[in-house]
């Protein structure tokens, strides 16, 4: 496959109660804000918001699946998390080449979750090394 800029691939994933809690569990991020009911009605949101690496994790599953795909290797990620994501939302994590410096094996890709209601929730720039069988 060869890889150019404006090459987009994307997946949706509803999160869930289930979701969340896994997510506390695994990462170890008890925060309440994501597991306390009482505690988040009296924060910010007025209710429990998702882990913003939940749903970071979808840009992840983009890359090593489907853009680039099996075999690419994170560089490095940025994310600004920019709107709140609950549970029952639905994010489509967008990812687009941006940049492929074939000589390196690298590409750039601009990594971007929208919630159900097309809210830009979280926006990002990773930088991945290529597989062997990408390129342009």
């Amino acid at each position: 496959m060869l890889l150019a800029p404006g090459d987009t691939a994307a997946l949706s994933k509803t999160i869930t109660d289930a979701d969340v809690r896994q997510f506390a569990a695994l990462s170890l991020d008890a925060n309440p804000l994501h597991l306390d009911e009482a505690y988040a009605r009296q924060a910010r949101f007025g209710q429990r918001i998702c882990h913003g690496m939940l749903y970071g994790a979808l840009v992840s599953a983009v890359i090593g699946n489907q853009l680039p795909g099996p075999g690419t290797i994170y560089i490095s990620q940025n994310f600004q998390f920019l709107k709140p994501v609950f549970r029952g939302d639905t994010i489509t994590a967008t990812v687009t080449v941006t940049m492929v410096e074939t000589a390196r094996r690298q590409a750039v890709l601009r990594t971007d979750c929208h919630n159900q209601h097309g809210v830009l929730v979280l926006a990002g720039e990773a930088r991945v090394l290529l597989p062997p069988a990408t390129g342009s």
